[in-house]
């Protein structure tokens, strides 16, 4: 484990003593890596995914890694986290086994496969804690290089807190700015988009970054000449080389085997990053992967004999050794002392985690056979359950899943019998438990989610007329936000200098200064990656995406890394992201797009919020800012000239998350939708009513989450009818709208109709201006589908009209 030390001169026995430490994790590390293998192979573990190969540079890396600092990385890191002190083998073992403890398995309660890192940023409370006193590890994720845009907003958090004054508790996440972002690829996922996006990005905005890449010229089993043009990912970014007066990276080059050369780069990398925010770029090259990619095949089939024997020779750790044997550091007889104590210490903490995994287990198949033998002992069906026990009892290293399906199974043989309630009431009371390890924390279970705020509604003065264009009700709201929340910046295509398209913060950069609300280059994904990471280091960032269909180039990281982040470190990290866009109905088949459909279903873990004006979406912007959950918000692409009247209360007012409102009252028929298409809803309820049709209105105001005081049934409850409308194409949003009506609401009970939805066509909108008419519901829509629907009611007062 390293050690923080002050800059003193160390004597050789000092660096003796550090050395052999670094040796020691390193094999330690590998035995983990060597007995993980077996333990898959053996059918304990899952899979596999290991770090060997990687281990002396990661021991360098580890060095220079300070508290306060953050690591984003991807799955081979295991020895930089045994050597910052934040995994143990007994940790290592827990997380290949699965084990759902949070305390023996603190990187993710067995939600991630094995490889994957975290330390906790939060108190049990959901507090945070001071996260410049430990050594963070953001949450790792699979997704190829989709730690990369994550790793921009924990480097440019550290450039606001040097730079922006007044944050509060900001001693608590930040000494003056001088954390760095430390980020580790592989060098084959180099080729990914996101891996340039975000080093565009990093060059661009100079931000405190240290990008490893662990070169072995394979992906899998594809050879880097298949992989980088030149097979060289630092040759191909000299253009990024940072030189007199312009801005860009650092490059270093070092071999992967060359334990002082390591440690002396990775020394200068930090002292450039740490002091100069500038970013660095360290291309660690001859890496091996001595085990191949994964525990599912053997890199035997794809690498030759040659290059087989170079990995045996330039071996990290066989060169670490030779290395100390030859400047007298040890001899070989001290180094195989260490090796023989590095096996026997794994293979105890291998043994102590699989203990802890599987003792629960066995004490709760014991206390299920002795209930099944006392039903069986008096049951019709007691040769079924005697082979069920016997099936069950037989098997040494029970899953929870086995032990739950044999007393399902039995519970269906025991319907009349005597034990039958006794088990029913086992069965349930173990599931509850059981299922909270598989399922917490998809949204904050603390009092800071977004069900703890309280309605407050805008004032206004007595005279107040809709004559304020929405955009400016959004403009003043932010104009409180930013003074209210030093902490609250925004950043966007097009955010800073014109106030964004629309001019919803007009203003803003010219008052609040060009880090608070500030421009970006065109790259959603690492748009999205920078309000993580700030996020993640206690800022209120809110990302804007400048329309609704260009979050589809930043949907992976929104539901890949973002909505799992607190579900799959169980609560002990948070990114309360605000992602601010625009979209709904307008003209062309790029900005008028409404894929909520695919966004809701892709971003479960975040709040999808559909205003349908520039107040509601004021409020819902001040209710988040209380929270602290991620959140979209969508604000009407079509609303911003529209007028409202202007309140008083700017930045106080506060929008109910999960919460209808009835637009209006009515008896014959619920008609259900949000955004844009509920000023097309008002308009045909007008016209419905000189007909004789009376209609209640709901907006929905949030998907995500969705009526939670079930007001809607209680509106079909009186009118017996729905009809949900989406600007969505057919089986999108309505699909989900109605599966949480009918089946989550029972509200089938009270239709006397069968439910219905009126949606956009399949298609896009077209360009022309008849495009939206001729592809999304219109007016005309709207009333030939409802009075349609009262036809079949009442033909006779409602004549075909066709």
């Amino acid at each position: 484990m390293i050690q923080e030390k002050n800059n003193t001169t160390l004597t050789f026995e000092d660096f003796k003593i550090e050395v052999l430490n670094d040796y020691t994790t390193a094999v330690i590390s590998r035995e983990c890596s060597l007995l993980g293998r077996k333990e898959v192979l053996t059918g304990k573990a899952k899979f596999g995914i290991f770090g060997d190969g990687k281990e002396v540079p990661q021991l360098a890396m580890a060095k220079a890694f300070k508290n306060g600092d953050f690591r984003s990385g991807y799955y081979r890191d295991q020895t930089f986290m045994m050597a910052i002190g934040q995994l143990t083998v007994q940790q290592f073992f827990a997380g290949l086994y699965g084990h759902t403890d949070l305390e023996q398995e603190p990187m993710s309660g067995g939600r991630q496969m094995g490889g994957h890192f975290a330390t906790h940023s939060l108190n049990d409370d959901g507090s945070w804690k001071d996260l410049t006193k430990q050594k963070n590890s953001s949450s790792d994720i699979s997704p190829t290089a989709g730690q990369m845009p994550r790793l921009l907003g924990l480097a440019q958090a550290s450039k606001i807190y040097r730079q922006v004054s007044g944050i509060p508790n900001a001693a608590n996440f930040s000494v003056e700015g001088n954390e760095i972002a430390w980020g580790t690829i592989g060098n084959a996922s180099t080729s990914e988009g996101l891996f340039f996006e975000t080093i565009n990005a990093a060059g661009v905005l100079q931000v405190p970054m240290v990008m490893s890449v662990w070169d072995d010229e394979y992906g899998i089993s594809v050879h880097a000449k298949h992989q980088t043009t030149k097979e060289n990912i630092s040759e191909i970014l000299k253009g990024y080389q940072k030189e007199k007066g312009t801005n860009g990276f650092e490059i270093l080059r070092v071999k992967g085997w060359d334990y002082a050369d390591l440690v002396a780069t990775y020394v200068k990398a930090a002292d450039i990053a740490r002091e100069n925010h500038v970013p660095v770029l360290i291309h660690v090259n001859e890496v091996t992967q001595p085990q191949g990619h994964s525990s599912s095949g053997s890199h035997e089939r794809y690498k030759n004999a040659d290059r087989l024997a170079w990995e045996r020779d330039f071996d990290c750790i066989r060169q670490m050794k030779l290395w100390m044997i030859a400047i007298n550091i040890a001899s070989p007889e001290e180094i195989e002392a260490i090796d023989a104590q590095a096996k026997k210490d794994v293979l105890e903490g291998k043994k102590a985690a699989w203990n802890a995994f599987i003792e629960p287990i066995i004490s709760e198949q014991k206390e299920l056979i002795s209930l099944l033998q006392k039903i069986g002992d008096t049951s019709k069906n007691k040769e079924t359950i005697l082979t069920f026990i016997s099936e069950l009892s037989s098997n040494k290293t029970p899953l929870k899943k086995e032990i739950l399906v044999a007393a399902r199974k039995t519970l269906r043989l025991a319907l009349s019998e005597n034990g039958r309630e006794e088990l029913s009431q086992w069965i349930t009371s173990y599931t509850d438990k059981t299922q909270k390890n598989f399922s917490s924390n998809l949204f904050s279970e603390t009092d800071l989610n977004v069900f703890s705020v309280k309605e407050v509604l805008p004032v206004y003065p007595e005279d107040a007329k809709e004559d304020t264009d929405g955009r400016m009700i959004l403009r003043d709201n932010f104009d409180a936000i930013f003074t209210k929340y030093p902490e609250v910046l925004i950043f966007g295509e097009d955010a800073g200098a014109i106030g964004d398209v629309n001019q919803g913060l007009e203003g803003m950069q010219e008052k609040y200064g060009e880090l608070r609300v500030a421009d970006v280059g065109i790259r959603e994904a690492t748009i999205l990656g920078q309000g993580i990471g700030m996020a993640m280091r206690g800022l209120r960032p809110i990302a804007e995406i400048q329309y609704l269909d260009y979050l589809l180039y930043a949907i992976q990281i929104m539901s890949d890394d973002l909505a799992t982040l607190r579900y799959r470190t169980v609560g002990k990290q948070k990114a309360p992201l605000i992602i601010r866009t625009r979209g709904h109905r307008l003209e062309g088949i790029w900005h008028s797009g409404s894929p909520m459909g695919m966004i809701i279903n892709a971003v479960r873990g975040i709040h999808v919020l559909v205003p349908r004006n520039m107040t509601q979406a004021a409020g819902f912007y001040n209710s988040l800012l209380e929270c602290d959950e991620p959140a979209l918000v969508i604000e009407c692409l079509n609303g911003y000239r529209l007028k409202e009247k202007m309140p008083l209360n700017y930045g106080d007012f506060k929008t109910p998350i999960g919460v209808v409102e009835t637009l209006k009252e009515g008896a014959d028929i619920t008609l259900v939708s949000y955004g844009s298409t509920l000023r097309l809803v008002q308009q045909a309820a007008k016209e419905l009513l000189e007909v004789g049709i009376d209609c209640e209105i709901i907006d929905l105001q949030s998907l995500l989450p969705f009526d939670i005081n079930q007001d809607i049934v209680k509106s079909i409850k009186k009118t017996n009818r729905l009809l949900v409308i989406d600007e969505d194409v057919p089986g999108g949003a309505s699909a989900y709208i109605l599966q949480q009506i009918i089946e989550q609401q029972d509200a089938y009970v009270y239709l006397d109709s069968k439910p219905q939805t009126l949606t956009a066509k399949a298609h896009r909108p077209a360009y022309g201006t008849d495009g939206d008419y001729f592809s999304k519901p219109s007016t005309e829509d709207i009333f030939e589908k409802i009075y349609g629907m009262m036809n079949e009611v009442n033909p006779s007062k409602f004549p075909n009209l066709y």
